[in-house]
This record gives C-alpha cells, structure tokens and sequence, in this order.
C-alpha cells in the first residue's frame, strides 16, 4: 500500500523522507537540537490524520453531490500521564443542512488513517 524510507546522516536532526515518490524533510525545533528545517514528527502524523480528514470528506461530499465548498481540519495533539489525545475540529463551509454536517462528522471518525491510529498498527521491526 504505502512505502517510503527516512535517512539521518550527522545533521542534528535533518532527516530526508521519501513516500509516495516525494521528497520531504524532517527535523526538530531548535528547542529539541534541531534546525527546525521541517516538520517534526508528530506534525507529520497530524498532517496525514489532517489530510485523510480532508479527502475523505471531499470524495463523499463529490459522490453524494453535496454543496460542501471546503473543509478545513484543525488539530491539536497533547500528550500527558493519560496518554495521547488529538482533538480534531472540522470546520465545513457551504450550503449543507444539519443532516449532512452529521454525516460528514460521523465520516470523520471512520477515515482510513483516523480507524488506524484508533486501532494501533503492528510494527515489524527487522535489522539490515
């Protein structure tokens, strides 16, 4: 399904990341070592999150043919002694009735990536 690779060299803590044939880059704010020349981690699990948000809710809005004109998806994730919890708001902007907003939020809570990271994901972990 998917597939990519991140590499460190010496660089305090610029990481090259390749997925779905793009480059990106990661690092650290310079509070944590970084450069801040990228995301850092967690801005990518909530970019991805945000992003399924997002197309998910766009494709069913186009299938159903409703007048949603853009969705924006905000997010937030803290981590405490409880855990880790993301708040997610979706704020959807056209002509849509009390109905479909429901819809789409109960959509929300079904998307690809947001059924993972509700489950967990095993993760193999083998040495080259």
């Amino acid at each position: 399904m998917a597939q990519g690779f991140a590499r460190i060299g010496r660089d305090m803590y610029s990481t090259e990341i390749e997925v779905g044939g793009h480059k990106l880059i990661g690092d650290e704010p310079p509070r944590n070592g970084g450069q801040d020349a990228g995301p850092a981690p967690y801005d990518f699990l909530l970019a991805g999150l945000g992003s399924c948000t997002a197309i998910t809710l766009r494709m069913y809005a186009d299938r159903k043919q409703w007048p949603l004109e853009a969705v924006q998806v905000d997010l937030h994730l803290k981590r405490s002694d409880d855990g880790t919890v993301i708040t997610r708001t979706l704020h959807l902007t056209g002509a849509l009735d009390a109905e479909q907003v429901a819809r789409l939020a109960d959509i929300a809570e079904r998307t690809p990536v947001t059924m993972t990271l509700k489950t967990g994901a095993r993760i193999d972990t083998t040495v080259a």
